[in-house]
């Protein structure tokens, strides 16, 4: 898409040759699922302490931490909305555009992002995928520095649901 890459994994997040990994979290920057218990666990303590440090952010929004011992650069903690809690789609595509911006106005060149929301928070994936894959779309399509950008999903379920997404297009 225009200058940047996107593709679309089946993998572990946490080995990716990428600047940036993006994490599920909760609001006071608590791991999040599978996906984000496996990030934490990798970059270790100081993940953890940064967190801590910052205190917490709101649905939608996205922080950037240091990565600990893991080998991206940096890890941007985006908040995704709960099932139920109203205005779930709006807020889910602003946490997808927060880390993509975060990413983009510190420089970094390649980002990796999992689903967000999805089964802790009760999202439904095919509807998950549809907002992520757009706006990732969206937000390459307004000129960005980045050149990279990965969906990184941790089971077939997931990859074969975001991948049909993918070849149905983007609105």
């Amino acid at each position: 898409m225009n200058d940047t890459l996107l593709e679309l994994i089946e993998g572990d997040i946490t080995t990716l040759d990428v600047d940036a990994i993006v994490n599920p979290s909760s609001p006071k920057l608590k791991p999040l699922g599978e996906v984000a218990e496996a990030i934490i666990k990798s970059g270790g303590k100081p993940i953890r302490d940064e967190c801590k440090r910052i205190g917490g952010t709101e649905t939608g929004t996205a922080v950037m931490t240091g990565a600990g011992k893991l080998e991206v650069q940096q890890v941007i903690h985006a908040v995704g909305p709960k099932m139920g809690e109203g205005d779930e789609d709006r807020k889910l595509a602003s946490a997808v555009r927060s880390s993509l911006a975060l990413a983009d106005r510190n420089g970094l060149k390649s980002l990796a992002i999992p689903a967000i929301s999805i089964w802790e928070n009760g999202f439904p994936v095919d509807r998950c995928a549809r907002i992520l894959l757009t706006e990732v779309h969206r937000y390459l399509q307004g000129g960005t520095k980045l050149e990279r950008v990965i969906v990184c999903l941790h089971n077939d379920e997931t990859y074969q649901t975001f991948r049909r997404e993918l070849r149905r297009g983007f609105r």
